[in-house]
């Protein structure tokens, strides 16, 4: 069970992020500066690459505690980008004032808040299944 849901985690950021923001409302948006766009590409880049590195670690490794707690560091990123958004003038909206969201709620903090409180059941389950052993 762990591994799925570090796994679900993984591909959220990925592959499903770089997916939603390879168009025209990120990498390529007219209205962002080249600088910006070259932070984003090197964030979806580091983020994906971590993610593969992190999806051995699981699947070859079986390190399920070193993939969580990096998996971890970036969805516990983005939630905090989130939270302080507004004192760096951050938004989840499009410049059209359009939001992507389900339920009534951004669909990065939906995705992320389930993959983040995943991530940190498994390393729970980790310490539990640990400290029964010793």
């Amino acid at each position: 069970m762990k591994k799925y849901a570090i796994t679900f985690s993984i591909l959220l950021y990925a592959i499903a992020v770089p997916y939603l923001e390879i168009n025209n409302t990120h990498v390529f948006n007219p209205d962002w500066t080249p600088h910006v766009r070259i932070h984003e590409v090197w964030q979806l880049l580091t983020n994906s690459t971590i993610g593969l590195l992190c999806l051995c670690l699981v699947w070859f490794k079986n390190d399920t505690k070193l993939s969580a707690v990096l998996s971890l560091l970036i969805t516990g990123g983005f939630l905090l980008a989130f939270i302080l958004k507004d004192y760096y003038g951050g938004s989840m909206k499009y410049l059209d004032g359009s939001e992507k969201t389900l339920l009534g709620i951004n669909i990065g903090v939906l995705g992320f808040g389930v993959a983040f409180i995943l991530l940190l059941y498994s390393l729970l389950i980790n310490k539990l299944i640990k400290t029964k052993n010793t």
